[in-house]
């Protein structure tokens, strides 16, 4: 590679990890100061779920356009104005921080956030294909990061300033994402990428990586929502609950780093799956047994193991593309799908706060969706592909 193309890539590395700074802090600021935000606006449990739950079933209904926006507007402008869009919800909490305000910011910031992760996976497969592996583990290293950064800091700066400009100071990231951007975004011709292809809805294999995605994510959207309130209800504070999950979230990244740098000597992805599972599984079950005792083995084990497994889920769905152009619709319609399975399990550990004052039901149901995913890994051995007869097939039932 010379010496352009490194600083080329470099530049690109950079930037990817700044647009994934952006994706978590609209959900992740809100856990360590819920119990400030409901005795401020009055939110009772089943709407404080509905924080994390919206923005999250706004990114799996919106990123089924990933592909549309891809065709009409080309990788390049769909990200700038998803992160335009996010970077707008973000600012918007600090005057509009009453319930509806926080509910329409969540929703506007979850779409945001759908149409940037389905269509940066196209950029990375069109322009760096054989680095995909490498730039979508540093990609999810942006989203922990954003997501340790936001967590940890979002009580102190709400001592200082109130939680209102708590909430809204990582607009901050936007901007240093949208200038990056511009910088790696050379202008292309024509109104889009033309090529596009659509979802793969006729596709036995799409709907199993959906299904995969969805129930993994779900395990770190119910993390994100309810990790700290839980211990807030053991008697931490609001600064020691916020940093426990920005400590979860380390472990998250130090996972994702580490699978940046070894995941490509795995072509068969299988193995790492069930270590990262089983990781998970150990996790959950401290939490249930003894929360406060096995508190920091909980952190730990739950970042490393959710830290592995969002990025390998969406590498296995990249590993079975061919072409660049299914990039957009392939991604969008498993995480789509995916994040509308995964938006349920805030909701759903709400209400089960509210109706037996414990969060540990919902621990254990997420446990039993990680032994589902165990069940499911062997399916995902290495070769299988989209580009042909799937492909195919999806095409024939749709044109």
């Amino acid at each position: 590679m010379s010496k352009v193309n490194t600083r080329g890539y470099v530049l690109f590395a950079i930037t990817v990890m700044l647009v994934g700074l952006n994706l978590r802090p609209i959900m992740a600021a809100i856990g360590p100061v819920l119990a400030r935000i409901q005795h401020d606006t009055g939110i009772g449990d089943t709407a404080a779920g509905l924080l994390t739950t919206l923005p999250v079933l706004a990114m799996g209904l919106f990123a089924f356009m990933g592909g549309t926006l891809q065709r009409i507007l080309g990788v390049e402008r769909t990200v700038l104005y998803g992160l335009l869009a996010l970077g707008g919800a973000t600012l918007a909490r600090l005057p509009f921080h009453g319930e509806s305000g926080l509910i329409v910011t969540a929703t506007i910031g979850g779409i945001g956030i759908a149409v940037i992760q389905a269509a940066l996976p196209g950029r990375i497969k069109r322009d760096h294909g054989e680095k995909a592996g490498q730039l979508m583990s540093l990609y999810t290293v942006g989203i922990m990061g954003g997501a340790m950064l936001s967590s940890s800091l979002v009580a102190p700066l709400s001592d200082m300033g109130g939680w209102p400009l708590a909430l809204s100071v990582w607009t901050a990231f936007a901007v240093l994402a949208v200038l990056g951007w511009r910088l790696v975004s050379a202008p292309r011709s024509g109104a889009g990428d033309t090529g596009g292809a659509r979802l793969p809805v006729r596709s036995g294999r799409a709907w199993y990586l959906l299904v995969f995605f969805g129930i993994g994510t779900a395990a770190y959207t119910l993390v994100l929502a309810w990790l700290p309130p839980f211990y807030v209800r053991l008697g931490w504070s609001d600064t020691a609950s916020g940093l426990l999950l920005g400590g979860l979230t380390l472990a998250q990244v130090v996972a994702a780093v580490g699978l940046s740098s070894v995941v490509d000597r795995f072509p068969d992805r299988r193995p790492v799956l069930y270590a990262i599972l089983t990781i998970i599984a150990l996790g959950l079950i401290s939490l249930i047994v003894a929360p406060g005792p096995l508190a920091i083995p909980a952190l730990l084990l739950l970042g490393l193991g959710i830290g592995g497994l969002f990025p390998m889920s969406l590498i296995i769905a990249v590993d079975h593309l061919q072409a660049a152009r299914q990039a957009g619709a392939l991604l969008g319609f498993v995480q789509g799908g995916g994040y509308v399975i995964a938006s349920v399990m805030p909701f759903l550990a709400g209400l089960l706060r509210g109706a037996f004052d414990d969060l540990t039901p919902a621990w254990g149901i997420m446990l039993a969706g990680i032994l589902v995913l165990l069940a499911m890994v062997p399916v995902l051995s290495p070769g299988h592909s989209l580009s042909s007869e799937d492909w195919r097939l999806q095409h024939a039932g749709t044109s």
